[in-house]
């Protein structure tokens, strides 16, 4: 007898537990008088939400395992970014969800809203407990009430709140590979004093392109010289650790000084075969954030739309919490500003051929 083991047919309906899905909709509004009709839309939209936010966490959780090793697998950096792809696929759909809950008014949502107190979607511990673990720990995070965001919920998931404030989050996990990258320190080629030749070289060429124009006043060439700055305005403290660590002291900076590094260099040098990967890590990551920074907007614009200046049901202020969330809840900030210590391709410094051979395929070049 085969030692194999036999599993039963299956159907449709209840394999995908369809008959507790579709009778999950009980809207409030039926139970204490006339049915709003749409209130089982906007009931759906959130249990679809609460569906796709398991999702997300399923994928953000493998990727984390992924980067809790010293070691990271190269191959593993490729699952990371297939499954941080799937996340960022999943956020768009999120945003474009807004447009069918838009399909009904703010009256419409009136019929219902009065019956929701004191339900809020702040009390969705799944999306508290994704930006935990992306990063967005408790010290950064914007409270509308004096308690800790996490109070209304039951006490095992404050517990694995809590619990989650203290382990290392996606941020900490990625910025610890990025400081342990070899990518940092190249024999034979001196990254800081090329790369800051280039960018005086850079400056000087848009300094003489403006002072040389035609068809620009002296009042505009003026303007333009001081839009342009020079190597003393925000390139100066790129190589400065003492001057990154007070940023970092003083909130105004998250990712570590030899992180930071790194990923300039892998944005900078990110067509190099072996930093190909790398490069659409950090890519990846940052659509990530915006795209949850664009989830955060959406949402806010569209409570503006139904609400306007009314207090939330869960007793915030609204839009306007929800509007300061999208400036300050941006977790990866970091590598966005990345892209200020860019420069074009036509000034960076050629990589000597024995570092191009250790970050390529060594058959592509000749003894």
């Amino acid at each position: 007898m085969s030692d194999e083991k036999k599993y039963s047919s299956i159907h449709y309906g209840s394999y995908l537990g369809l008959d507790k899905i579709l009778n999950a909709q009980e809207p409030r509004s039926k139970q204490v008088g006339q049915e709003a009709h749409e209130e089982t839309l906007f009931i759906i939209v959130h249990q679809v939400y609460e569906l796709w936010f398991k999702q997300i966490l399923h994928e953000v959780s493998s990727v984390m395992e992924l980067f809790k090793t010293k070691n990271v697998d190269e191959k593993n950096i490729d699952i990371a970014v297939l499954r941080l792809e799937r996340v960022n696929e999943i956020l768009k759909l999120l945003i474009q969800q807004i447009r069918v809950i838009e399909t009904m008014t703010p009256l419409d949502f009136l019929d219902f809203r009065s019956y929701l107190f004191p339900a809020s979607g702040f009390q969705s511990f799944q999306f508290r407990k994704l930006e935990v673990m992306l990063g967005l720990k408790i010290e950064k995070r914007i409270s509308y009430t004096p308690y800790h965001y996490y109070h209304e919920f039951s006490e095992e998931n404050q517990k694995e709140i809590v619990e989650l404030e203290s382990q290392e989050s996606l941020f900490t996990l990625i910025e610890s590979w990025l400081e342990r990258t070899p990518f940092i320190d190249l024999k034979g080629f001196d990254f800081k004093s090329k790369y800051m030749t280039a960018v005086e070289h850079m400056i000087n060429r848009e300094r003489d392109a403006i002072q040389n124009s035609d068809y620009l006043s002296e009042q505009e060439k003026a303007m333009r010289l001081k839009m342009n700055g020079d190597s003393n305005t925000f390139f100066a403290n790129v190589f400065n650790e003492d001057f990154h660590n007070q940023m970092i002291a003083e909130g105004k900076m998250r990712l570590s000084y030899k992180a930071t590094i790194a990923a300039l260099l892998i944005e900078l040098y990110g067509t190099e075969p072996l930093l190909q990967l790398p490069y659409r890590l950090l890519n990846v990551i940052t659509e990530m954030d915006e795209l949850l920074t664009g989830w955060r907007y959406r949402h806010a614009q569209m409570v503006m739309r139904m609400l306007g200046r009314k207090s939330g049901t869960g007793g915030s202020s609204g839009h306007d919490y929800l509007m300061e969330t999208v400036k300050k809840h941006q977790i990866f900030i970091d590598f966005h500003n990345i892209s200020t210590l860019l420069i074009p391709r036509s000034e960076l410094p050629e990589l000597p051929l024995e570092i191009k051979k250790a970050l390529g395929y060594h058959f592509n070049y000749s003894n």
